[in-house]
């Protein structure tokens, strides 16, 4: 058997609707821009335009939400969370926000704040499919592999064609095996050791 390949957090973009209006027309116009230039796959030019957009209006609360979709691409994790930040200020019941500063709590290596927002934006949205498996995954980071399991369970209820979660979840029982197989060798057991190698390979 080949080396496990890792498993993957699951990003979606979101846009936030009808807060943009009766704002500025230039604050308008370069988040418009920003949106374009997102689409187009370049996102420095989004983050600038999303920051000019802010520049002009401090308050525009979906150029911090776009812009900090547009850090997220570039790997700009700590940008990622201060945005989000002030995204959840203002809108604390937008599922869609909590996940996407998970990912960025995530990526930095802090699972715990991850599981926490993931489990916030599921207490906004019981169906966000999204959240559930990205929980998940933040689970089997901390070796918690039965409440990973549990997430991906839940996301395939909700979703039975999402295929990431069906990977995750066949990640997760080999790697909870594996730690199985690795006492039983420990403790002798020759075919333990067998299937560990397998599943090591």
């Amino acid at each position: 058997m080949k080396r496990l390949l890792g498993v993957f957090l699951v990003f979606a973009v979101f846009a936030v609707p009808g807060v943009q209006t009766a704002l500025g027309a230039d604050a308008q116009e370069y988040f418009d821009r920003g949106g374009v230039s997102f689409n187009e796959g370049n996102f420095d030019r989004a983050i600038k335009e999303y920051t000019e957009a802010i520049a002009l209006k401090a308050n525009f609360i979906a150029a911090y939400y776009n812009r900090a979709q547009a850090y997220y691409k570039k790997d700009l994790y700590d940008d990622v969370i201060s945005d989000c930040t002030k995204v959840i200020e203002a809108m604390p019941d937008n599922a869609e926000i909590y996940n996407l500063r998970a990912l960025a709590y995530f990526q930095k290596g802090r699972y715990g704040e991850a599981i926490e927002d993931e489990t916030k934006s599921i207490a906004k949205n019981p169906t966000f499919v999204v959240a559930y498996h990205n929980r998940g995954i933040a689970y089997a980071k901390h070796g918690q592999y039965d409440e990973a399991i549990a997430d991906y369970d839940r996301a395939l209820a909700l979703k039975p064609d999402f295929i990431d979660a069906n990977y995750s979840r066949g990640v997760a029982y080999l790697r909870k095996a594996s730690k199985d197989f690795e006492k039983a060798c420990k403790k002798g057991n020759t075919f333990a050791c067998d299937n560990l190698k397998q599943i090591s390979q």
